[in-house]
């Protein structure tokens, strides 16, 4: 079952979002303004949150910003009236993945955040693994056969999305947006530095060596060249 948390403060449009979403079979979780929103959306774990853009108490994207900011991944669908490119910019720079204006369908309101959901790997898995490697997700450590590798945040971030996309080629763009949460390329060789020392601490001397560069597209996690 699909776990959303609904940021809203006006009644009846958060009542039309609930009804539309229960009907679809989600779990479905309120907040109705953003100190609530924000403490729902760090100490819970969901598949989708829709968060208005003017909420009492906390903005929609100070809230954001703030999730982002501490290490909360979760698929983010801003709602708003302010329709203006600007704003819809300003929404996905703050770290939202979608934007919505109001009024809106509630049906392409529900399309759109299934089609959130299919895109996030599943985000209550606590423990990810690749070979002898092991990132535990609750207490941000980080193990390498018996021994533990320390790893400031950043690094526990960068790590937990090449994880999630083992085998798999992610490029400097994609870590740019996803671990850096920038939308375009600032042209600094910040991917390489942190890839770098990433390296150095995960693959030790006589160890199967599991960061790679494809040449030319960028990064794989995988236990074999």
């Amino acid at each position: 079952m699909m776990k959303v948390l609904v940021v809203e403060d006006d009644a009846e449009t958060a009542e039309e979002i609930v009804d539309e979403f229960s009907a679809a079979g989600f779990d479905v979780v309120r907040a109705a303004s953003g100190p609530d929103g924000l403490a729902k959306a760090q100490t819970q774990v969901f598949d989708v949150i829709t968060l208005d853009r003017l909420l009492p108490g906390l903005d929609g994207l100070s809230l954001l910003e703030i999730l982002r900011g501490g290490g909360v991944d979760t698929p983010v669908l801003v709602l708003s009236a302010l329709s203006s490119v600007d704003e819809r910019i300003r929404g996905l720079r703050a770290g939202g993945d979608d934007y919505l204006v109001k009024p809106f369908s509630p049906a392409e309101l529900r399309t759109r955040v299934e089609v959130l959901a299919r895109r996030s790997p599943d985000p209550r898995l606590t423990i990810l693994r690749l070979h002898d490697l092991e990132l535990d997700l609750l207490t941000r450590t980080v193990r390498r056969g018996s021994r533990e590798v320390d790893l400031v945040p950043r690094e526990i971030k960068l790590l937990e999305y090449m994880l999630r996309h083992a085998n798999q080629v992610v490029t400097r763009a994609m870590l740019f947006e996803q671990v850096w949460h920038y939308r375009f390329d600032p042209g600094t060789n910040l991917v390489d530095v942190h890839l770098g020392r990433l390296r150095r601490k995960i693959d030790q001397p006589g160890e199967v060596p599991l960061i790679h560069t494809v040449r030319g597209r960028g990064f794989v996690l995988r236990a074999q060249n």
